[in-house]
């Protein structure tokens, strides 16, 4: 019987059971056990890093139902597991230099195509419970796309239509919908449902984060530097820094939680 260890960690947050959790699997894994094992830990990710050079690594990521190419937090809370230092991570979709110290980790983030959404704007509104929307954008870096719709309304009074989320994703080519709002100059609010890729609502998601700063910087005028807070409604709040500079720079805090063996 082989075994395979893991760490659980909670990324976006200074304190267990908060921000993100995490599945990051520390031992080679088969390919074929990968999407079986992040079905069994049913987080909204699992990753499978295999170390390629003294400060490098590539990784795959799945969520409960699909593999994706890229992604914030998996990407923070992996690299924190390897340990301090500069790593240069290769996933399907981007190739990122990570900075992780004791604390938590930072990541350069590919630059976003933004782009606005021209088809099914009152569906994707309608959907995450608005009657309308100041602005709606489609974001895609790195193989993930997230549609952006900016609002003054409530956060926390929103009442999605999950099913109805989910078809407009996946008419959009989208994985995400994600409806932001500004709370002041250096924090923005948002909210990531993600249905159609098996996770109804994402607590903090790294690679929305940096596409939701520079939208809000364009739309609202915030600062360069933000705080993109997440996952309150949800019982896992998570707060993103982001940087916008001649890189785009997206991190936060990192805890470990728990961590373990699978038996295969």
């Amino acid at each position: 019987m082989a075994r395979l260890r893991y760490r659980l960690v909670d990324v976006f947050a200074s304190t267990t059971f908060t921000g993100n959790p995490l599945c990051v699997v520390l031992d080679e894994c088969p390919p074929d056990l990968m999407p079986r094992i992040a079905r069994e830990v049913n987080l909204s990710e699992t990753t499978f890093p295999t170390v390629t050079g003294a400060a490098s690594y590539s990784m795959r990521i799945f969520t409960p139902t699909i593999e994706l190419p890229f992604a914030g937090h998996p990407s923070i809370g992996t690299a924190w597991c390897m340990g301090p230092g500069r790593w240069e991570q290769t996933t399907a979709g981007a190739t990122v230099s990570v900075l992780a110290t004791e604390a938590g980790a930072r990541m350069t983030q590919p630059a976003p195509q933004l782009t606005d959404l021209d088809r099914m704007e009152a569906e994707v509104v309608a959907a995450v419970g608005l009657a309308s929307a100041e602005h709606v954008v489609r974001s895609t870096a790195g193989g993930v796309t997230h549609i952006l719709v900016c609002t003054d309304h409530p956060l926390d009074q929103l009442k999605p239509d999950l099913d109805a989320v989910a078809a407009a994703s996946r008419r959009c080519d989208a994985h995400t919908i994600v409806p932001m709002r500004r709370s002041n100059d250096t924090t923005v609010q948002a909210r990531v449902f993600a249905p159609a890729v098996g996770v109804p609502e994402d607590p903090g998601s790294g690679s929305a984060a940096g596409p939701v700063a520079l939208v809000a910087r364009e739309v609202w005028r915030t600062d360069a530097h933000v705080a993109v807070l997440m996952g309150a409604e949800v019982g896992r709040p998570s707060r993103i820094d982001v940087e916008i500079a001649d890189e785009l720079w997206v991190g936060g805090a990192v805890v470990m939680s728990a961590e373990g063996q699978f038996y295969t």
